[in-house]
């Protein structure tokens, strides 16, 4: 190509009048690879193939001009171009014709070089020419294909476990789509492991991508040395050239253009790690269906799923995996002490990046202790500021950087709910605590923007619609930057308005789940903070055992702040969660608590509700001593008041502590009581929940025929007054007695139409549900029908297995002698 731009150009016109034009010509099939070499350089050029799909198949038209005149002005410019273009001509444009004859021709004179004269480039040495003269340099040799890429970091050889999260890229892989590009985010917290996960999956993977494995840290590093996100331009650059591109567009959408270019039809894995949002990878997309771009991020990056990508977030490492971690630094310490590890790898928050700190610890300190370990990382901060790395917190560093880009409203949302002593949130106890003054109308919409940041951010994560919890690891650098950040008295503010929220929203599920328990003359005042909605009783239920934690923490808050009122009040409220979920230690902890704040406020209703109720939480663990102390105290503290309600309560508390440690006689003289002075006050409720602690006590007394007629009265009072889960007891109950009366049948049935009743609704119990239950077991045992027994005995152990491992362990006997 040493002619002129025009030269070129009609002589590639001419080649194209010659045959290129004709689409079953080889001419035309390698012109298109020609095309497709131009647009490599100038994405643009690849609108003008195929020319006739504008116009007709004539080399003449408008589109043939305009494709002759581009691909010339490529050559110039792109070496690859024109070589390519160079050597399509040397093989496709026409010989010249043939002189008329030999000799001079008329008109013209002879050609004639002087001695001295001097001749660059191509020359001829003739008398006389005729036509056209066309040069033909020799074809560019081609440029050697660089290496195919493989940039991956080396995958480490302490990779534990991942088993189900290598299968969950798997199948995402394989439910993919074959005609779209594939993305795939891996998000998590800083250290949990996404760049090494990520690596060890593309490596296995390996075969599957021959054309290479591209790598690219968009974290990036500025020249000063501070870490900053990496430009996609940047990026870009060191992909093409890695790809062999010597010359390069200068803009990022013409390099993001040439990018696809360049890799459609490639099986290429591209595994672009620690991308700091949604913008900064879509420029970097790859074009091809073949291949994968996997990202990794500490945020979710939603904003890719309008792109196709799929989300796959990271968790800790399973328990026993982050103990092997641990024992490759700790050896056979870990082993010795398998508690210690345990707790070790929960402070950690089981992420391989901690526990493998703490490994080290252990290994560059063989005299220390697991358990010495675990103490120093139950204190202050814990691992986030006493696993270092050179010297540096490295999590303390990740998790600031993580505040430091939060927008203002969620990073304040992030420090007010570290200084909560929950490990629950809600949008409704959020959009509480968010606000500096009297929440705006549009507060939980605001709230809501504000915690899906945190969300996005992988600071908070989402445990069911609207509720919302820390990772271990991340609430002390929350309660760090709430106790360094807030002031004393905002932070007050913050904490009355959650002890506030749990107070008008424990009120709630109290009304749905035991109404009457209500303590007369105690509503909330008015101006309380908006509790969270709750529809129905299975709701509340709900919302307190989610919550159990939270409640706890604010009880206990009152309790060291000295708002003994709130104190007991919410001891008090949250009686639905104690008698329904029976947390024993939660139940005794909270009852002492709130008598010594009821005491402190000088509320004697309240010193007396906290005896009564509390007393029940230490009978059920077995303090039967403690738990009639405190029933004789309510007695004497009703006795002095007169208030015949709570003399009967304390009557039918001693009662009760009788049928179990002294026999049936004692108790039921009490009871015999409590059933007289709750008739001469016209308590019904009162009056039926004796007649059922009668019918108890005549089963212990081996009379079941009076038991039964107690059990029948009292289950058709409570349902008289709607009280539904003090008549599904009655009615298990009675079930219960008729089986061992010999009435298999009949109690049975019973039995079988109360356990629907414990598992949903008003009477929702799942400690009845397993009393129930175990009632079913022995009955089908006493029919003889072992398979049946052996089944209701294990659904009501695994209920146990939670709210009560010495009944849990008493039904694997059963079980065992089965």
């Amino acid at each position: 190509m040493g002619a002129s731009p025009s030269d070129t150009q009609q002589a590639l016109l001419a080649a194209l009048a010659a045959g290129g034009a004709d689409p079953d010509t080889p001419a035309r099939r390698e012109l298109a690879r020609v095309v497709d070499t131009a647009a490599r350089a100038d994405p643009a050029l690849a609108r003008l193939w195929p020319p006739d799909a504008r116009g007709p198949h004539r080399p003449g038209t408008p589109p043939w001009h305009e494709l002759a005149r581009e691909l010339t002005a490529a050559a110039l410019r792109d070496p690859a171009t024109r070589g390519a273009l160079t050597d399509w001509l040397r093989r496709h444009t026409p010989s010249p014709p043939p002189p008329a004859a030999p000799g001079p021709v008329p008109g013209t004179t002879a050609n004639a070089v002087g001695g001295n004269a001097v001749l660059h480039g191509p020359s001829v040495q003739a008398r006389d020419i005729h036509g056209g003269i066309h040069f033909h340099p020799p074809a560019e040799a081609p440029r050697p294909r660089p290496p195919v890429p493989r940039q991956l970091p080396p995958v480490t050889a302490r990779f534990m476990d991942r088993e189900a999260d290598r299968r969950a890229l798997d199948a995402l892989r394989a439910q993919h789509p074959p005609h779209a590009a594939q993305v795939v985010v891996v998000s998590g917290l800083a250290g949990v492991g996404k760049t090494t996960f990520a690596c060890h999956w593309l490596h296995e993977h390996a075969d599957s991508f021959p054309d290479g494995q591209l790598y690219a840290d968009l974290a990036g590093q500025a020249v000063d040395g501070e870490s900053g996100p990496a430009s996609p331009i940047t990026v870009l650059e060191a992909f093409l050239i890695a790809l062999g591109v010597s010359s390069l567009p200068a803009g990022t959408a013409q390099r993001s253009a040439l990018w696809r270019s360049m890799t459609s039809g490639l099986r290429l894995a591209v595994l672009l790690d620690n991308a700091f949002t949604a913008a900064q990878v879509r420029p970097l997309l790859s074009g091809s269906p073949a291949g994968i771009t996997l990202v990794t991020s500490r945020n979710n990056l939603t904003g890719l799923r309008v792109d196709g990508a799929s989300l796959h977030r990271l968790e800790g490492l399973p328990a026993e995996s982050a103990v092997r971690l641990l024992a490759v630094g700790g050896g056979a310490r870990v082993a010795r002490e398998p508690a210690a590890a345990h707790e070790v790898v929960r402070l950690c928050g089981g992420l391989p990046l901690t526990v493998g700190l703490a490994s080290a610890q252990l290994a560059i300190r063989p005299h220390h202790s697991v358990s010495a370990l675990a103490d120093r990382l139950s204190r202050g901060q814990g691992a986030v500021d006493l696993l270092r790395v050179d010297g540096e917190a490295v999590m303390r560093t990740a998790l600031d950087m993580a505040y430091d880009v939060l927008p203002e409203a969620s990073a304040r949302l992030y420090r007010r709910m570290g200084v909560l002593p929950t490990d629950r949130h809600d949008v409704w106890m959020l959009t509480a605590v968010a606000a500096d003054d009297e929440p705006p109308r549009d507060a939980e919409h605001l709230t809501d923007i504000a915690v899906h940041a945190l969300v996005e951010a992988n600071l908070v994560e989402e445990t069911g619609p609207g509720t919302y919890r820390f990772h271990d690891l991340v609430q002390p650098h929350a309660r760090r930057l709430g106790e360094e950040r807030e002031d004393p008295a905002r932070r007050e503010e913050v904490l009355r308005r959650f002890v506030g929220w749990c107070l008008s929203t424990a009120a709630s599920a109290e009304h749905l789940l035991t109404p009457s328990h209500r303590l007369p003359g105690h509503d909330l005042p008015a101006g309380t903070v908006q509790p969270t909605p709750l529809d129905g009783p299975d709701e509340a239920l709900a919302w307190l055992d989610t919550h159990r934690n939270g409640l706890m923490g604010a009880v206990r808050h009152c309790a060291r702040a000295g708002w003994h009122s709130d104190c007991w009040r919410l001891t008090d409220l949250i009686w639905p969660l104690f008698v329904r979920l029976r947390p024993t230690e939660m139940w005794i902890e909270a009852h002492r608590l709130g008598l010594e704040a009821a005491r402190r406020s000088g509320s004697r209703p309240g010193v007396g509700r906290m005896l009564t109720s509390g007393a029940i939480g230490l009978r059920n663990a077995g303090e039967y001593a403690e738990a009639a102390n405190w029933y004789r105290q309510a007695l004497e503290l009703a006795t002095a008041d007169a208030d015949v309600r709570q003399q009967a309560q304390a009557f039918s508390g001693l009662g009760h502590i009788a049928l179990l440690t002294d026999g049936p006689d004692e108790a039921r003289g009490h009871f015999e009581e409590a059933l007289r002075l709750r008739e001469s006050i016209g308590y019904l409720r009162g009056a039926a929940l004796t007649r059922r602690r009668l019918g108890e006590t005549e089963l212990a007394a081996g009379d079941p025929a009076t038991a039964a007629a107690h059990l029948r009265r009292a289950r058709a009072d409570l349902d008289a007054l709607g009280e539904a889960y003090e008549a599904t007891r009655a009615l298990a109950l009675l079930g219960h007695v008729l089986v061992r009366a010999g009435d298999f049948a009949e109690g049975t049935r019973l039995l079988r139409e109360a356990l629907p009743r414990f598992r949903a609704g008003s009477a929702r119990s799942e400690h009845w549900e397993a009393r129930c239950l175990e009632w079913l077991g022995r009955a089908a045992e006493s029919r003889g029908d072992r398979e049946e027994a052996a089944g209701h005995y294990a659904a009501a152990r695994d209920l146990l297995g939670r709210l009560s491992p010495a009944d849990a362990d008493r039904l694997d006997d059963r079980l065992r002698q089965l």
